[in-house]
């Protein structure tokens, strides 16, 4: 297993249960002692958690890095990723998008196809989406949910984000969750995100995961969308490595590797 998957799902136990042990790390992730210790370190320098005796404990910071730096990490099989999902769509579709970074590239794939109608709460894939002078050059309808911005997010997001979100019917919502779990299914950090994808779920006749290998087996704080509710996944080629691959192909409908 990859040190970053670990990381996230060493980070994943932390925002759960505040505190982990060193035999729960070893238990849960199947690792040495020295590789726990090497993660623990490794998170510690992160600004994430502390070492304590026997353990970690958790630090008030984010889960996730900032959004800049989500967007530059795996950039080739986000890519991937989104070209991919492209072309499980047709033209006359009505979609939502939420605004992680994958669906992002997503977005900008998306200029590749004309016809649809794209319900977004991102402000990055809104402006990809419409990225041309020339109005009768829009090759769909972009539809820009409104609601709060907070600094940095990028994002719409609060009460009344999800009232909209109520008033659209979706043949398709394309969600990049923050982890995929056989058991637990998708989820994310943050309970405004996870509100909104919850939302989103609900109000689409089919829900595709954009998720790349990092992502697997991981359960964050809140879940939005039972293994049962996710009619596709796809990730990239290294997600065949991902120890919870195969319960990953017996849980969900259908998976695809870009």
């Amino acid at each position: 297993m990859l040190q970053e998957t670990r990381l996230h799902r060493i980070r994943s136990l932390i925002s759960t249960h505040h505190q982990v042990s060193t035999e729960r790390i070893i238990k849960e992730l199947g690792v040495s002692r020295e590789t726990a210790r090497r993660d623990i370190i490794a998170l510690e320098e992160q600004g994430i958690a502390r070492r304590v005796h026997g353990g970690i404990v958790a630090i008030d910071a984010p889960a996730e890095p900032p959004l800049t730096l989500r967007y530059a990490a795996r950039e080739k099989e986000k890519r991937s990723i989104a070209r991919c999902a492209v072309q499980q769509l047709h033209a006359g579709q009505t979609l939502f998008l939420d605004s992680g970074s994958t669906t992002t590239l997503l977005a900008q794939e998306l200029r590749t196809m004309s016809g649809l109608t794209i319900i977004t709460n991102s402000l990055q894939a809104a402006l990809a989406l419409t990225a041309t002078e020339n109005e009768s050059q829009l090759d769909h309808e972009v539809i820009l949910l409104g609601g709060t911005m907070s600094a940095g997010t990028q994002q719409t997001r609060g009460g009344n984000t999800i009232n909209e979100i109520h008033r659209y019917q979706a043949d398709v919502a394309l969600l990049s969750p923050v982890g995929v779990d056989p058991t637990n299914g998708a989820s994310s950090f943050s309970p405004e995100e996870a509100a909104i994808a919850t939302a989103m779920t609900r109000q689409a006749r089919q829900l595709i995961l954009l998720a790349d290998h990092s992502k697997l087996g991981i359960t964050s704080r809140y879940c939005y969308a039972r293994p049962e509710e996710i009619h596709l996944l796809i990730s990239d080629q290294a997600a065949g490595d991902s120890p919870v691959w195969q319960a990953l192909t017996r849980s969900l409908h259908q998976i695809i590797c870009a």
